[in-house]
C-alpha cells in the first residue's frame, strides 16, 4: 500500500472529486497538508486495533468522591445552587471545615 507522502495528489483528488460527483472546495489544499504532516495524524488500522480501551491512565483520580443524600432546606439549598458552578464543592468543603 502506497503512503500518502508518495501519493499523486491531482489524481487523488480527481477521484475523490469524481466519487462524490463534484469539485470539492479546499480537497487538494487538504490533502497537501495531510501530505505534510500538517494536518490531523494518520493511524493504521493495526495502530488503532492496539490503542488500549478505556480511560487513558491517569485520568482517573486517586480517591474517588461518595454520593450521598442530604435534606436540606429549600432556601439554603436555593443559596447553595445560587452561588454558581461548583456549589456542591463548596458545599462539600464547608461541611468538612465544620466536622468534628
Amino acid at each position: 500500500m502506497k503512503t500518502l507522502k508518495n501519493m499523486d495528489l491531482d489524481k487523488v483528488a480527481a477521484a475523490i472529486e469524481a466519487d462524490a460527483g463534484q469539485a470539492l472546495p479546499g480537497l487538494r489544499e487538504a490533502l497537501a497538508e495531510a501530505q505534510a504532516g500538517v494536518a490531523g495524524r494518520v493511524h493504521t488500522p493495526e495502530q488503532i486495533a492496539a490503542r488500549r480501551p478505556g480511560r487513558p491512565a491517569g485520568s482517573k483520580a486517586a480517591v474517588t468522591k461518595q454520593p450521598v443524600t442530604l435534606r436540606m432546606d429549600p432556601e439554603a439549598l436555593a443559596r447553595w445552587r445560587a452561588s454558581g458552578k461548583g456549589w456542591q464543592t463548596r458545599a462539600a468543603q464547608a461541611l468538612e471545615k465544620q466536622a468534628p
